[in-house]
């Protein structure tokens, strides 16, 4: 039954997951990009505003909640 329920949630969880991730806005493209991202995240960037720093919060709450409840499924399979 308990395995039932976080397996339901998990399933709702990866889905709003991947709606989040793809309404939040491109930083850039290609490369580049890939580059100029790995340095942001290095040395720091702006602070997102409005709905992206919104959404990067939600995706945060997302992701740890994925990994937990992935956790709980897998401990509640043994």
């Amino acid at each position: 039954m308990l395995h039932g329920v976080f397996v339901t949630l998990l399933v709702i969880v990866c889905i709003a997951l991947i709606v989040v991730v793809l309404l939040q806005s491109g930083k850039s493209a290609g490369l580049s990009g890939a580059i100029s991202g790995g340095a942001e995240q290095l040395f720091g960037k702006q602070k997102a505003r409005g709905l992206d720093a919104v959404l990067h919060r939600i995706t945060v709450v997302l992701a740890v909640l994925f990994f937990v409840l992935t956790i709980a499924v897998s401990y509640l399979e043994l």
